[in-house]
C-alpha cells in the first residue's frame, strides 16, 4: 500500500466517524511566535485545546507538515544516518476537543489499524501510563489485547515520562498510550520498558494523548472540565509497516526520491547515506520555501539555508560539483503534488530560490572545504572552535554542517570555543554600533509616558542629560546631548520607523532635537544641540514635534502597510516583511521572493496600493492581547517581541498589522504612492523603494522632465524615445561586433609572434605576454587560440589599463598533473599587488600594481622550471 493511500485512508476513516478533515497548516506557527516551526499535528489546535478560540467542530483529523530541525526538536544531525530520524515529517491525527474521550480513542485507532489496515493483532504492543488504570482496562479487558503485550510505564529516573504529556511546567497535561509495532526476532531489541527497548524491534507507530488535567504552579493536578485528545502517527513509520520494509527509506515516496538523488549527483550506490540525506532534506526546503520561509541569516532562514547547504555538501562529497538540489523540485512535486497542490503551484519559486542558494555557496565551499582539511585533526580529536567559528564566518559553513563531517572523520568539533568565538564578534560589532553612547547610559529611573499618538505638543520634566554617555547636571548653549523627559510626544525609532524630530523650548532657552532613540525598551532619548539659553535637569520645558515631518513620516508608515499586503495578494502568501526603513523622505521595504518583481507587478501593486488611498479608508487602531489580534487575521513577524498588550492598525479589510508606529487618520491622507525602484539585497530578498504624496508628485515631475530632455536631445517626441532607443542599442550591438571582429584579426598577428617566441621548458611550450588594451573576452579568446596551436603549453597573458592588472592563466590538459593554472595565476597576481585562482587548467587574477608587471611575467618560466624540478624528483 502506498504512502499515499495509507494518507487518504486515514483522512477517509475518521471523517466516516463524525471527523471534520481539516488541511495542515503552515510549517510557519500562525499563532505561536516562540515557535520556530510547526512540529505536531496539535499546533495548530492549540488555542482550540487552551479553550481560546472555539471551531465549528468538535473532533478533527488532518495529515500535517512537520519539520524538527531547530531548537528543542532539532533531528538534523542524525538524518541519513538512522533508520527513521528526519527532517520533514508527515503527522496523521485525530483530535478530540471535549467530545469522545479514551474509550472512543482507543476503539477507533484499533479499527483503523486492526481493520482498515488489516494488521494483525499479535504484532501490536501497548503502553500506559502506570497509573492511568482506566487505559489498561480499556485495553485489556474492551480491545482484549493480552495483559503480558500492555505494559505500564512509570517516571524516568530524572523526572517526566514517556507515557505523560504536558504543554509546558503548568497547563493542560494527561496520559498517553503508545501503540508500538513489532517487526519481528530477525531484529534486536526488547519490548517498550526492557532494558533493551532502545534497540529496532518494537517500533511506536501512535501516540495517544488524553488531556485531563490542569496542572498549577504548586503542581497540583486538577481535572479538566472537558477532557480533550491528541493523536499523532508518523506517514513514514505506518508506510514502512504496511510495506514490508524496516527503514522508513525503504518507502515508496523515499525510494522515488532516492533515484532522483542518484540520478542528479550521478552516484549509483541506491544505499549511500548521502543519498538519505538529500532526499530527506528536498522535502524539508520545500515545504519551507512554499510557506514562506527563505534562507537567510537568522531565525528560520538560517534554520533551512543549513538545512540546504547540508544537500549540497553531501552532494558535493558524492563528486556533484554543480547546481543540483534545485532539480529535485519536479520530482518532488510529482510524488506530493496530489496531496499538497500548493508545492506544484509553487514548484517554479521554490526550484529559483534553491538555484539561488546553490550558486551562493558554491562560492565558497570549496575553499572552505580546504581550510577545513588542513585544519583537520585525527581521529578521536578535537576540531578547535576558532577554525570552526571561521568555516561558519567567512565560508559559510553552519556548525552542523562542519560537526557532520567531523563525524564522517572521526573528529569533534570544540563547540565551546566556537561559542565563545561567537560571543567575540558580537561584541565587536556591539562596539561599532552608531547608537553605542546611547545604548550605554545608566539610566534608572521610570520609563518615558509616549504621548505621540494623540498630540505633538506636551509639557514635560527633564529626566536626565547625558553627555557623551554620561549624566550630567545641565548643559550650555552649543553644546550636544541626550535628554530623558519624563513624558513626549517624540516617536522613538522602532520598527523601521526612524524618531521623531522637533524642538524642546522654555521661556530662555531652545533644544533642537534631530533624533529620538530608545535608550532602554521604553525610555526615550532625545538626541540634539542646545541652541540658546541652559537646561537643567528638572526644568519644565515644552515639547515640540516637527509636525510636516511626522506627517509625512506617517504617511509612508501607513503606504508601506499597504504595500505589504499588496506584495501578498500580487506575488502570493510567502511574502514576509524583512526589513523596513520609513521616514519623511521615503519609504523602503525588505521582503521574502526569490526572484525579481517583473514591471508589470509592480504597475498592478502600485494600482492597488492607490486605489486603497483613493478609498480613503479609516486609518483604525485597537489595543487587544496577542493571540486575540493573531485570531482576527493581523499580520505579526516572528522576530519581533510583542507584550502582552498589542497594537492592531487595520486600512479596511485590505491591512491588519500589528504596529506600534505613527499612521496617517484616513489612508487618503497618504496621497499619491509611486515605486521608485526595486532590487535584490540578500538571497531571496528583495527591496522596494517608493515615495507618496507631494515626494511622489515631485518624483513624477522630475521623471517628465529627464523624458523632456532627452526626446529633446535625440530630436524626437517622448512617444518615439523607445524606437529610437532601440535604434540607437542595435546600432551599438553591430559596432560592438566589428570592433571584436578587428580585435580578433589583430590579436591573430600578435598569436603568431607569441607562438615564435614560445619558450620551451621540460618539453612544455611557455608563453608570458603583455596584451594591452584587451578586454576579459580578448584575453580568453587568444588563450584558447594558443593552447590550441601549442600542445604541451604553460600560459600567462595579462592586459594592463591605467591602475588595473588583469590576468588569465592556462594549462594544457595532458599537463596539469605538473602545473596549476590556479596556482600560476595567484604567484603571478601577488607579485602585482593582487591574487587570484581557479581551475588547474585555466585561472584569472587581477592586480593594481602596473609597473611591477613586466617582471611578474618575466617569473613566469622559472615557475614552470620549478615545478619541472618538483616533477622529477618525485617521480
Amino acid at each position: 500500500m502506498k504512502s499515499s493511500e495509507i494518507r487518504q485512508r486515514f483522512l477517509d476513516f475518521f471523517a466516516r466517524n463524525g471527523h471534520a478533515v481539516v488541511a495542515s497548516s503552515s510549517l510557519v506557527p500562525g499563532n505561536d511566535p516562540t515557535l520556530l516551526f510547526t512540529n505536531a499535528g496539535m499546533v495548530q489546535f492549540k488555542d482550540v485545546f487552551l479553550g481560546r478560540d472555539v471551531r465549528a467542530y468538535t473532533r478533527a483529523v488532518s495529515s500535517q507538515r512537520c519539520v524538527r530541525a531547530g531548537g528543542k526538536h532539532n533531528d538534523l544531525e542524525n538524518v541519513g544516518y538512522t533508520a527513521r530520524h528526519h527532517t520533514f515529517f508527515e503527522m496523521l491525527g485525530n483530535f478530540s476537543f471535549g467530545d469522545y474521550f479514551k474509550a472512543d480513542a482507543i476503539h477507533l485507532a484499533w479499527d483503523f489499524l486492526t481493520v482498515e489496515l488489516a494488521l494483525p493483532k499479535e504484532k501490536l504492543w501497548i503502553t500506559v501510563y502506570h497509573t492511568d488504570d482506566e487505559a489498561y482496562r480499556l485495553w485489556t479487558e474492551v480491545v482484549g489485547v493480552a495483559a503480558d503485550r500492555v505494559i505500564r510505564i512509570g517516571d524516568k529516573a530524572g523526572g517526566g515520562s514517556d507515557n505523560f504529556w504536558q504543554m509546558g511546567d503548568t497547563g493542560p497535561c494527561g496520559p498517553c498510550t503508545e501503540i508500538f509495532y513489532d517487526h519481528g526476532a530477525g531484529i534486536f531489541g526488547g519490548p517498550p520498558g526492557s532494558p533493551d527497548e532502545d534497540g529496532d524491534r518494537y517500533i511506536e507507530i501512535w501516540n495517544l494523548v488524553f488531556m485531563q488535567f490542569n496542572r498549577d504552579e504548586a503542581g497540583m493536578l486538577h481535572p479538566l472540565p472537558k477532557p480533550s485528545v491528541d493523536t499523532g502517527m508518523g506517514l513514514e513509520r505506518i508506510s514502512a509497516v504496511m510495506q514490508h520494509v524496516h527503514s522508513n527509506y525503504e518507502i515508496d515516496l523515499f525510494v522515488t526520491l532516492i533515484h532522483a538523488a542518484s540520478r542528479v549527483t550521478a552516484c549509483a550506490d541506491l544505499g549511500n547515506n548521502s543519498l538519505k540525506v538529500i532526499a530527506d532534506h528536498i522535502r524539508a526546503c520545500a515545504f519551507l520555501i512554499v510557506d514562506g520561509v527563505i534562507p537567510g541569516n537568522e531565525g528560520r532562514g538560517y534554520v533551512l539555508r543549513r538545512i540546504i547547504r547540508r544537500a549540497i555538501r553531501h552532494g558535493y562529497q558524492l563528486g556533484q560539483t554543480h547546481p543540483f538540489f534545485h532539480l529535485l523540485v519536479a520530482d518532488l512535486a510529482g510524488v506530493m503534488g496530489l496531496a499538497y497542490p500548493e508545492l506544484v503551484t509553487a514548484q517554479a519559486l521554490v526550484a529559483q530560490t534553491l538555484l539561488q542558494e546553490e550558486l551562493r555557496f558554491a562560492e565558497t565551499l570549496e575553499h572552505g572545504m580546504a581550510v577545513l582539511q588542513q585544519a583537520m585533526p585525527p581521529a578521536g580529536g578535537l576540531l578547535d572552535g576558532e577554525t570552526a567559528f571561521k568555516l561558519y564566518d567567512t565560508y559559510g559553513f553552519p556548525l552542523d554542517l562542519t560537526a557532520d563531517i567531523g563525524r564522517e572523520h572521526g573528529f569533534g568539533v570544540d563547540t565551546a570555543g566556537f561559542e565563545a568565538a561567537m560571543a567575540a564578534q558580537r561584541q565587536r560589532a556591539r562596539s561599532a554600533n552608531k547608537f553605542t553612547m546611547q545604548n550605554n547610559v545608566d539610566f534608572a529611573g521610570a520609563d518615558t509616558d509616549f504621548q505621540g499618538y494623540d498630540c505633538l505638543n506636551v509639557l514635560a520634566t527633564v529626566q536626565a542629560i547625558y553627555m557623551e554617555g554620561i549624566a550630567v547636571a545641565q548643559i550650555a548653549a552649543g553644546e550636544e546631548a541626550l535628554v530623558v523627559l519624563n513624558q513626549t510626544p517624540f516617536y522613538a525609532e522602532s520598527g523601521g520607523q526612524m524618531g521623531d524630530r522637533g524642538v524642546l523650548s522654555w521661556h530662555e532657552g531652545r533644544f533642537d532635537v534631530t533624533d529620538t532613540q530608545k535608550i532602554r525598551t521604553q525610555v526615550f532619548g532625545h538626541q540634539g544641540q542646545l541652541q540658546r539659553g541652559i537646561l537643567r535637569v528638572g526644568d519644565a520645558i515644552e515639547a515640540h514635534v516637527d509636525a510636516e515631518n511626522r506627517r509625512r513620516t506617517a504617511a509612508n508608515h501607513s503606504a508601506t502597510h499597504l504595500l505589504h499586503a499588496a506584495l501578498r495578494k500580487v506575488l502570493g502568501g510567502h511574502v514576509s516583511q524583512k526589513g523596513s526603513l520609513v521616514d519623511g523622505q521615503r519609504l523602503r521595504f525588505d521582503f521574502a521572493h526569490a526572484v525579481p518583481v517583473q514591471s508589470e507587478q509592480i504597475v498592478h501593486i502600485e494600482n492597488l496600493v492607490n486605489a486603497e488611498i483613493q478609498s480613503n479608508h479609516v486609518v483604525g487602531t485597537d489595543l487587544t492581547d496577542y493571540d486575540t489580534a493573531v485570531r482576527r487575521g493581523a499580520m505579526a513577524l516572528f522576530d519581533e517581541k510583542y507584550g502582552d498588550e498589542v497594537r492592531v492598525v487595520s486600512m479596511g479589510a485590505f491591512s491588519v498589522e500589528l504596529c506600534g508606529g505613527t499612521h496617517t487618520t484616513h489612508t487618503g491622507d497618504i496621497g499619491l504612492f509611486v515605486i521608485t525602484a526595486e532590487s535584490g539585497v540578500a538571497a531571496g530578498v528583495r527591496r522596494i523603494e517608493a515615495v507618496t504624496g507631494a515626494s511622489a508628485v515631485a518624483y513624477l515631475q522630475q521623471q517628465r522632465q529627464q523624458l523632456h530632455e532627452l526626446a529633446t536631445q535625440f530630436k524626437v517626441p517622448a512617444t518615439d524615445l523607445m524606437q529610437k532607443s532601440e535604434q540607437l542599442l542595435r546600432t551599438l550591438v553591430e559596432q560592438n561586433k566589428e570592433i571584436d571582429a578587428l580585435k580578433s584579426r589583430l590579436a591573430g598577428g600578435e598569436i603568431e609572434q607569441l607562438v615564435a617566441g614560445a619558450v620551451l621548458i621540460d618539453g612544455v611550450k611557455v608563453v608570458s605576454a603583455r596584451l594591452d588594451n584587451a578586454d576579459g573576452k580578448l584575453l580568453r579568446e587568444v588563450l584558447d587560440r594558443l593552447k590550441s596551436r601549442l600542445g604541451a603549453c604553460v600560459v600567462v597573458l595579462a592586459s594592463a589599463q591605467a591602475d588595473k592588472v588583469s590576468l588569465i592563466a592556462g594549462v594544457s590538459s595532458t599537463e596539469t598533473q605538473r602545473y596549476k593554472a590556479g596556482e600560476l595565476a595567484n604567484f603571478v597576481a601577488q607579485q602585482v599587488g593582487g591574487k587570484g585562482g581557479g581551475r588547474a587548467d585555466m585561472a584569472q587574477a587581477g592586480g593594481t600594481d602596473v609597473a611591477a608587471l613586466p617582471a611578474a611575467l618575466a617569473s613566469v618560466p622559472n615557475w614552470v622550471s620549478r615545478f619541472s624540478a618538483k616533477t622529477t624528483i618525485k617521480s
